[in-house]
């Protein structure tokens, strides 16, 4: 049998929430402005549409029974549903202002043009920026949203897709032409190569070499140890060794010469850039226009899709 949701239902089951919360009639009743015998009334009403009793009653006090402690729960839920679509239609035309906290990783040629962009067009957002190569805890930590690479792995975040990257193993010019242009994989063990430590787990970043489908596993010397790209970029750039570097920290030097690209037919890596946030019913217009902004304007290769 099919039940009709009337307003007057409404009234009942906020009647029943501020009842089990201040465990009183009374109290229910001068919260919302009426006797406690309509508190009362009204209460015993939705228990007979039920069928179940929601309140053990005593002369000096109620508490909540088993039906009712679920009931009570369903009912939070709804209203709580009710005030967040309130919100987000009255908050739908207002202008985007108000504090922005965003975690991304040390990416200044991919990420400050379009941050110089996005906060000319809203000013009265303010940004407060954390640059970071570590793995934050987006809602522990208190961040609005985050930026990076990878696949996400918490249920309690939303995501966008911004694009796609591809590794590179690069060097100096100068530096191919005193040490020799490697050929295949296993050359690069004469030479020196620039590794990346994760500042979380403490471990070196793999080199993603693979022949035939098949992932090598090759002794590298680790020449240089960084926790951050930027020492990396700047050693590789004056001839110390070989980095292994995302295409979109390394743009204009790719495009200038001053870093050339090898072995790019044993590197078919890809990976993808997201930006992520936590999930809530609604988004505030400061993180919706953000999400947006980054989506449009973030210089990334496109997803390819099959």
């Amino acid at each position: 049998m099919k039940r009709v949701l009337q307003m007057d239902n409404l009234g009942s089951w906020n009647a029943f929430i501020q009842a089990a919360e201040y465990r009183s009639f009374v109290a229910a009743g001068r919260h919302l402005g009426v006797s406690p015998s309509a508190v009362g009334k009204s209460i015993a009403r939705l228990e007979e549409r039920l069928g179940a009793r929601l309140f053990h009653r005593s002369t000096r006090s109620i508490t909540l029974t088993p039906e009712g402690s679920l009931f009570l729960e369903r009912c939070r839920r709804i209203f709580c549903e009710i005030e967040a679509a309130e919100l987000e239609l009255s908050q739908a035309h207002e202008a985007p202002r108000g504090k922005l906290r965003v975690s991304m990783p040390i990416a200044d040629k991919l990420m400050m043009p379009v941050l110089s962009a996005f906060m000319r067009a809203y000013p009265d957002i303010e940004l407060d920026i954390d640059c970071s190569d570590r793995l934050v805890d987006v809602i522990e930590d208190g961040f609005d949203a985050v930026l990076r690479t990878g696949e996400p792995n918490d249920s309690r975040l939303m995501t966008r897709v911004l694009g796609s990257f591809r590794k590179r193993l690069v060097g100096s010019p100068e530096y191919f032409k005193r040490m020799g242009t490697p050929q295949i994989p296993e050359d690069l063990t004469n030479h020196q190569c620039l590794f990346y430590r994760y500042p979380t787990t403490g471990k070196l970043q793999p080199w993603p070499l693979s022949r035939d489908g098949k992932d090598l596993e090759l002794d590298l010397p680790a020449t240089i140890i960084c926790n951050t790209s930027a020492p990396q970029i700047h050693m590789a750039k004056e001839g110390l060794g070989i980095a292994c570097l995302p295409d979109f920290t390394i743009p204009g030097e790719l495009e200038s010469g001053r870093l050339v690209s090898v072995l790019e037919d044993f590197i078919p890596f890809s990976g993808t850039f997201r930006v992520l946030w936590p999930s809530s019913r609604y988004l505030s217009p400061k993180l919706r226009v953000f999400v947006d902004f980054i989506a449009e304007h973030l210089d990334l290769a496109p997803i390819k899709t099959p």
